[in-house]
């Protein structure tokens, strides 16, 4: 991070020059993510799957001028390559872009060209081998990153993240509903391209200073007990994933979490859906082992953390329902006049006041 940090410095990043990110579930996404924030320039993580238009579209709203990409990745075996698409969406950039980072994920299974401006990943390393950079200070109120909503009802929506409230309400959503603890082996299988890899793949889990476990690729690649592998080798302690990942473990099967040892598992999260009563079980059953609290979390990517769960070990879990809102949290179910609606009927779910975070 220090090295990286160090580099950025050097390529002109300066504090409050945003930095976009396009690359897959490499190690060098964080990495280029803490360097960020620690010389107070905000990142913009644009999901690897996202096409060159979305990364022009954002690098444009951000007025970004610094790119850290990659050569490419692997899905399924397979090496895709990804360089092409970010130069295609950089041709797309009305202003001028005053540096390229690339990291060679791929090797030589792809040669891709560096053009001038463009920088490779690991030379930059090289070159600021052993280098310290004291963090910058920041207010509580400067911007730690940007995010941008996936755009599926409009434009993309900028969504600022501030430095004080963001990081203290990750860091206690984290502790208090994942039951985080230092010695613990966190998995949240989410990707850093989303609101959740930011905040309870990165910043959550390490301001807490766990070991958190990162995977590229997808849970039925080599088998589809890939995942569960992964749980018994490293002994996982607190397990968050989707609904729609454990709908497809139940199609697949409960033979292939039975045949390994799931006994380290303390904890279980679901986040990025409603869950439905079904899939709620099976979770409970074949990867708890009916053993571990379940945490159906719901929140947003304006909200930056968790708003509306159950607390593990203090509230009631209900197969299917999220439970009631976290401390700090006013959130009310109204109708279209803005009535609160009585227990059991349907409603939008509103948030009245500030929270936290």
């Amino acid at each position: 991070v220090n090295e990286f940090a160090a580099a950025l410095r050097d390529l002109g990043v300066e504090e409050d020059d945003v930095v976009t990110m396009y690359m897959p579930m490499v190690p060098e996404l964080p990495i280029a993510m803490l360097a960020c924030a620690r010389i107070g320039a905000p990142h913009s993580v644009v999901f690897a799957g996202f096409s060159a238009d979305a990364l022009a579209t954002r690098m444009e709203s951000a007025d970004s001028e610094y790119l850290v990409t990659c050569d490419g990745y692997y899905r399924r075996g397979d090496a895709l390559e990804h360089k092409q698409k970010a130069d295609d969406g950089l041709d797309d950039v009305d202003h001028d872009v005053s540096s390229v980072v690339v990291v060679d994920r791929l090797g030589d299974e792809y040669d891709h060209p560096m053009d001038d401006g463009e920088r490779a990943y690991a030379d930059l390393i090289d070159e600021h081998a052993g280098a310290e950079v004291d963090p910058v200070e920041r207010d509580a109120e400067d911007m730690l990153f940007l995010m941008y909503t996936s755009g599926t009802t409009g434009q993309p929506k900028g969504v600022k993240h501030t430095t004080g409230g963001y990081l203290s309400y990750v860091a206690w959503t984290s502790q208090t509903v994942l039951d985080i603890e230092a010695d613990d082996t966190y998995w949240c299988s989410a990707d850093i391209g989303w609101i959740t890899g930011h905040s309870y793949i990165v910043y959550g889990p390490l301001a807490l200073g766990t070991t958190s476990v990162m995977y590229e690729g997808t849970p039925d690649y080599p088998d589809k007990d890939r995942l569960w592998e992964i749980v018994e080798e490293y002994g996982v302690d607190i397990f968050y994933t989707a609904p729609t990942a454990i709908r497809a473990f139940m199609k697949w099967g409960s033979q292939h979490p039975d045949q390994h040892d799931l006994s380290s598992l303390r904890l279980l999260g679901t986040v990025g859906e409603p869950i439905n009563p079904r899939a709620w079980k099976w979770y409970y059953k074949h990867i708890g082992n009916e053993n571990c609290p379940i945490v159906d979390t719901w929140w947003q990517t304006e909200t930056g953390g968790m708003m509306v769960t159950t607390l593990p070990g203090v509230g009631t879990m209900k197969p299917g329902s999220a439970g009631p809102a976290l401390p700090g949290i006013d959130a009310k179910v109204v109708d279209t006049t803005g009535e609160e609606v009585e227990p059991g009927r349907a409603g939008y779910l509103t948030v009245d006041k500030p929270w936290p975070g």
